[in-house]
């Protein structure tokens, strides 16, 4: 039996974290519920005028936000605010795969050119690990704008 999953961050700003994942991914936000946006709407604004509707305070609006694969396929991305640091290593990280396909320097160089994108957008490189046949093709270790490791594979 099948089961969808969703992935959830622990973060300080929810919002901005889900936007450089969105970005990163390919992903989009969902609108509100019940809420049809026209094309090109930002859904964004469209989710503060649903929460002024309904009366949230400002100071609540950040507690969650979340983006999802606009083809389905991959799993939705919650991330909920909470008051902590990150203060260990992830024990669990995403894989995203940037150069599936490539190999050898054709890959490492897909994987530098993908970490560039994400460095614009706030990410951190820490590491490359070069190709180690055959049981490594090579990876970029990094992490997002709040620190939380993934690898670029």
């Amino acid at each position: 039996m099948s089961r969808e999953i969703q992935v959830t961050f622990d973060a300080h700003d929810p919002q901005a974290l889900s936007s450089f994942w969105r970005e990163a991914l390919g992903y989009v936000h969902p609108g509100p519920p019940g809420v049809d946006l026209p094309e090109g709407a930002d859904p964004l604004a469209a989710w503060d005028a649903f929460l002024d509707r309904a009366g949230v305070p400002e100071e609540e609006r950040n507690a969650g936000s979340a983006v999802e694969d606009p083809e389905g396929r991959g799993p939705r991305i919650f991330f909920q605010r909470v008051p902590e640091g990150k203060v260990a290593k992830n024990r669990v990280h995403l894989d995203v795969r940037a150069a599936p396909g490539l190999a050898g320097e054709e890959r490492m160089a897909a994987l530098e050119a993908a970490c560039d994108r994400l460095v614009a957008l706030g990410a951190t490189r820490v590491r490359r690990h070069e190709p180690a046949p055959p049981m490594s093709a090579g990876f970029l270790v990094m992490t997002d704008p709040e620190g939380n490791e993934f690898c670029l594979d």
